[in-house]
């Protein structure tokens, strides 16, 4: 009755990292390298199948990458439908239906919003990490959620997250 949350980091040692030499690159692009992975073979092989009441959050892999990866599972299951037997639906609809996505401000999170869903977005402060909004964001959430309705703010700053982690009223 738990939710599951993943959070991806970086491997130096990664064959596929190889040619980074700079942590920049490394912390740009790895962290949704391994989230496309885990997702990817999270959807594939069923597991929303076999645990259709099991909710996700899916932390600190940014949002960019979400409705690609939708898009791009979903071609290939229409071409491949027997390479994941246990899926009866295409693998965008188990992601929409099991997964948030955990988010520190980014436009790309705003404006997907309409594309995923302000269901499935839930804005985190990233404390106590270095790039943390914390103790500044109350005051960077009302600047760069300035224009979105109150009721689809609420949703993102508090209460996606209060309803995914039960944790009573928000």
């Amino acid at each position: 009755g738990k939710p599951l949350a993943f959070h991806s980091g970086f491997h130096w040692g990664d064959p596929s990292f190889l040619q980074l030499n700079r942590f920049i690159s490394m912390h740009a692009i790895s962290f949704v390298h391994y989230s496309l992975i885990h997702l990817t073979n999270w959807v594939i092989n069923g597991l929303p199948e076999r645990f259709p009441k099991l909710k996700l959050v899916w932390v600190e892999s940014g949002l960019a990458w979400i409705p690609f990866i939708m898009q791009r599972l979903d071609h290939e299951f229409m071409m491949r439908v027997c390479e994941a037997p246990m899926l009866k639906r295409p693998p965008s609809e188990y992601i929409r239906a099991h997964c948030l996505w955990g988010f520190q401000f980014d436009r790309v999170g705003v404006e997907l919003r309409h594309k995923m869903g302000v269901d499935m977005l839930m804005w985190g402060s990233d404390f106590p990490h270095q790039e943390s909004d914390w103790p500044e964001s109350l005051k960077i959430i009302e600047q760069n959620f300035a224009g979105i309705p109150a009721d689809e703010k609420h949703k993102m700053v508090c209460g996606n997250a209060v309803e995914f982690f039960r944790l009573g009223t928000s």
